[in-house]
């Protein structure tokens, strides 16, 4: 397993994000309990080969299904996965392995590419920036966590559709500021 020391950066990275984009513009009202109680696991993954991202994926299904004090994860891979279709074979691999070990209904996934684009948008569209981070993660959430948060929040079917307002609004200089000044930070 890899040492947490040695990926201080990118996890550094990762928090930044989460902190200025993802909580400080709520694009996730619920990211913020678990940011600041700390239930947050931030595992780097240098896997290129999706074989070695299934192994490590599995793993952290394992540590959550084992340890109930960690909330969610984020896998982040540093070395593989970089062109974005790459990403989606990967993201469509993880999904299938949530399903043959019967995760199921416990867990989901999310994802976030520093080129995510949605279908039928253009690639600098603001709107993209809802989904995209410093590197390419998989976000590991429990489901039950989830539904219970969003029992009680109000019109939850509406954050996707925020989102993307506000990002228009922001506009993609605003977000490209803040992932380029994240990424100097520790160059």
């Amino acid at each position: 397993m890899p040492d947490k020391q040695m990926y201080a950066v990118e996890i550094s990275q990762t928090q930044l994000w989460l902190e200025e984009i993802i909580i400080g513009l709520n694009f996730c009202p619920f990211a913020k309990k678990e940011f600041v109680n700390n239930t947050i696991h931030y595992q780097v993954c240098p896997a290129k080969k999706v074989e070695s991202a299934l192994a490590e994926l599995t793993i952290e299904f394992e540590r959550l299904v084992a340890d109930s004090n960690i909330e969610t994860t984020l896998l982040i891979f540093n070395e593989g996965f970089k062109g974005f279709e790459s990403y989606l074979d990967l993201l469509d691999e993880a999904n299938e392995l949530l399903f043959t070990l019967g995760y199921e209904g416990i867990f989901q996934l999310a994802s976030f590419h520093p080129d995510y684009y949605f279908e039928g948008e253009p690639f600098n569209a603001a709107s993209n920036y809802t989904n995209r981070s410093p590197l390419p993660t998989l976000h590991l959430i429990r489901e039950a966590s989830m539904e219970k948060v969003l029992s009680v929040y109000k019109n939850p079917q509406q954050i996707p559709d925020n989102n993307i307002a506000l990002a228009q609004e922001k506009g993609a200089d605003y977000f490209q500021n803040i992932l380029k000044r994240i990424a100097k930070l520790h160059q």
